[in-house]
């Protein structure tokens, strides 16, 4: 297995595991108001704007970690260049993850148009947004794996 099939492994996990202890620690805080108050809405708006920089943030240390790990494990420094194709398999990634949002964003306008609260349209929203990382993630891993 390769330098990149293992970061993209991990980058993968990492976001499945930051987005469940993050979202398993905000949803004890959601407000007891009706879902068109403004609570409501500055809920929403916190929870998606601190989720950013603690991803960032968290994906940032592990990263770190894994490089350290893997130095250690293996031997193998990580790779100082990337060429044609690991530009190409991060931009063939990178489409398919845009794709996925684009189409979430789509569906999040749904609950809109169907008068449901607006809390319906935040998390189809954040719910696009991690499924369009991990979309890229896995397109990168497949893209790897057939050796494109």
């Amino acid at each position: 297995m390769s330098y990149q099939e293992r970061r993209t492994i991990v980058s993968l996990i990492s976001t499945i595991l930051i987005t469940a202890f993050y979202f398993a620690y905000v949803f004890q805080k959601y407000p007891d108001a009706s879902a068109y108050t403004a609570d409501v809405f500055h809920f929403w708006g916190s929870t998606i704007l601190i989720l950013i920089p603690v991803s960032i943030v968290a994906k940032i240390i592990i990263y770190i970690v894994f490089s350290i790990i893997n130095t250690v494990a293996t031997n193998e420094q990580e790779p100082s260049f990337s060429d044609e194709r690991d530009k190409l398999i991060e931009l063939k990634s990178t489409r398919n993850s845009l794709y996925v949002f684009m189409v979430g964003f789509l569906l999040s306008m749904i609950p809109l148009v169907m008068s449901m609260p607006p809390a319906v349209m935040f998390i189809i929203l954040i719910v696009a947004g991690i499924l369009s990382e991990m979309a890229g993630d896995i397109s990168q891993l497949y893209f790897y794996r057939r050796g494109f």
